[in-house]
C-alpha cells in the first residue's frame, strides 16, 4: 500500500489499507474486544457526556492529559500492537498510542479542533484508520476558513503531517443519514511525561 499526498491537501496522505473484508473483519474483532468508556469524561471537575465512546491504549509511562480524562487506558493488545506495526511501515512513523473512537451511527461526531495538545509535540503527525461506516473527514484552514469533506471508507488510512495540526482544523461532523457504526483508530507519538 502507498500513501498519496492530496493535491489539495499536501499534509495529508491517504490510501487503502484494508480491503473491504479485511476491514470488515477487524472491525468486528475490535469492536468486540474493545473495553468502551462509559460515555462521559471529566474536565475541570465536571462530568460531560462525549458524544462517542473511546478507549486509550498505550505504552508503559505514556500519559497523555486528554486521555486521562477518559479513566479508560489500557497496554497494547496483540490485535492493537500488530496493527501499530503495519501503520508505522507504511506511514514511515513512530507511534506510542491510540486513541480508538466508536461513532455508533451518524449523530456521534466530533467538531472542529486540532490535536495540539503539548503532550503531542510541536509538530504531530496522527494517522488515522478508518473502519465501519464511511463518514465525511472535514478540514478547514485556522483561523476559520472554508472546509473541504474527505469521504472515508472502512479500510482507508490517513495521515495527518507536520504542520497540519498547526494550520487545520478537522471534524467529524453529525451525519444523520449515516446508521452503521464507525471506527476510528488515531495513533499518535506522545511525548512521556518529566
Amino acid at each position: 500500500m502507498s500513501l498519496t499526498a492530496m493535491r489539495t491537501l499536501p499534509l495529508l496522505r491517504i490510501g487503502r489499507l484494508f480491503d473491504e473484508v479485511q476491514a470488515d473483519q477487524l472491525f468486528h474483532q475490535l469492536l468486540a474486544e474493545t473495553p468502551w468508556n462509559d460515555g462521559y469524561y471529566l474536565a475541570a471537575g465536571r462530568r460531560f457526556a462525549l458524544p462517542r465512546l473511546q478507549a486509550w491504549y498505550a505504552d508503559p509511562g505514556i500519559d497523555y492529559r486528554y486521555a486521562d480524562n477518559l479513566h479508560n487506558s489500557h497496554a497494547w493488545t496483540p490485535a492493537l500492537r500488530a496493527l501499530r506495526e503495519q501503520i508505522e511501515r507504511v506511514s514511515g512513523l513512530r507511534f506510542n498510542a491510540v486513541l480508538l473512537n466508536l461513532y455508533r451511527n451518524g449523530q456521534d461526531a466530533v467538531g472542529w479542533h486540532a490535536d495540539d495538545e503539548p503532550d503531542l509535540g510541536p509538530a504531530p503527525a496522527i494517522a488515522s484508520l478508518s473502519l465501519g461506516a464511511t463518514r465525511r473527514f472535514s478540514v478547514r484552514p485556522r483561523p476559520l476558513g472554508e472546509a473541504l469533506h474527505v469521504p472515508l471508507p472502512s479500510g482507508t488510512l490517513l495521515v495527518m503531517d507536520p504542520p497540519f495540526q498547526q494550520v487545520w482544523e478537522h471534524a467529524v461532523l453529525a451525519d444523520p443519514l449515516v446508521i452503521p457504526p464507525r471506527l476510528n483508530l488515531t495513533f499518535r507519538l506522545v511525548r512521556p511525561a518529566a
